[in-house]
């Protein structure tokens, strides 16, 4: 699978808060591959970093479905991925970036897919 691209903006001081249904097409049901189905997600972890530059060591934020930045539903959801940073998480950052977001398939596999990545712009903060 090749990661889609998403230039995301953020407003540093602000809750940050993006929804991702990720599907597949229905090739099995629609040859053509124009009806898409929701990718079942249960079984699955992810994570995202945000780095300055994608050579620096250390992130600028990391969150996961571990530390409460990610929230997974599963397919009764249409296989929905919740990204959040707190208003003090993206009042702490002091520049743009990149990121990715992968998911993980605890299952049996391990295997680990980008789904998305991007710059990340940070909009500066006047109210503090």
């Amino acid at each position: 699978m090749l990661a889609g691209t998403y230039n995301m903006l953020t407003e540093q001081g602000s809750t940050l808060y993006r929804v991702l249904s990720l599907e597949y097409p229905d090739l099995v049901g629609d040859p053509s591959g124009e009806t898409y189905l929701p990718w079942d997600l249960d079984g699955y972890t992810a994570r995202m970093q945000v780095r300055r530059l994608i050579e620096d060591v250390n992130y600028m934020i990391e969150i996961t479905t571990e530390n409460g930045g990610i929230d997974i539903e599963p397919l009764g959801e249409a296989g929905r991925i919740n990204l959040l940073m707190t208003a003090a998480q993206t009042a702490a950052l002091d520049s743009d970036g990149v990121y990715d977001l992968e998911i993980i398939d605890t299952g049996s596999t391990g295997t680990v897919s980008k789904v998305i990545k991007g710059t990340f712009t940070l909009v500066p903060e006047v109210t503090r």
